[in-house]
């Protein structure tokens, strides 16, 4: 899957960087222009604490704050540390309030029928990039609860009707499958 193509400044220097996903902890990257083998376990990664990131055959231990489009942000990488910016072209944003389809349910799938009358569901394949609830929140018909990307497009998906969510069964970063469940409201 081919992701975004991304300009980052770091200290003040351009770099072009495109990425494709080539397992679930890996993927190709061209640095400008350079190819390169990443390797980064999404599990591990938590913006502010340090985590390991393998490029070609060697790690590197670093460390990321909440990243802001368009901000400065102190990287660190080995204890040493750079000003980067990241850009990233626009995205078209799409709300959706999908139905779910009773066949498509995957392995994160909601046991009984009952539990899936309140199930929030992706309505295509892609990946979660934010959740903006948690559980014991209260929604409102309409309210976006997560933003799902796909295509390059990011979709926000939409509450089908108030309630309280029950349970979250995603994570921001986590790949989805259409029909998937997302997360419960009762």
């Amino acid at each position: 899957m081919t992701m975004p193509e991304y300009e980052i400044f770091v200290n003040n220097k351009p770099r072009k960087i495109e990425l494709t996903k080539t397992g679930e902890d890996s993927f190709n990257a061209k640095i400008d222009g350079k190819p390169r083998k990443v390797e980064l376990r999404a599990q591990t990664l938590t913006l502010g604490r340090p985590f390991t990131m393998k490029v070609d055959d060697k790690s590197y231990q670093v460390e990321l704050p909440k990243i802001d489009q368009g901000k400065e942000l102190l990287v660190i990488v080995d204890n040493i540390a750079l000003k980067a910016e990241i850009k990233v072209p626009p995205r078209k944003v799409a709300t959706t309030v999908f139905e779910p389809a009773m066949g498509t349910l995957t392995k994160r799938s909601v046991a009984n029928k009952q539990a899936l009358e309140g199930a929030v569901t992706a309505p295509m394949t892609g990946r979660v990039i934010s959740i903006r609830v948690k559980k014991g929140d209260q929604v409102k018909a309409g309210q976006v609860v997560c933003v799902v990307e796909a295509m390059k497009m990011e979709n926000e998906i939409a509450a089908r009707k108030a309630g309280a969510v029950k349970d979250v069964y995603v994570n921001e970063g986590s790949s989805v499958s259409e029909g998937e469940p997302l997360l419960l409201i009762d």
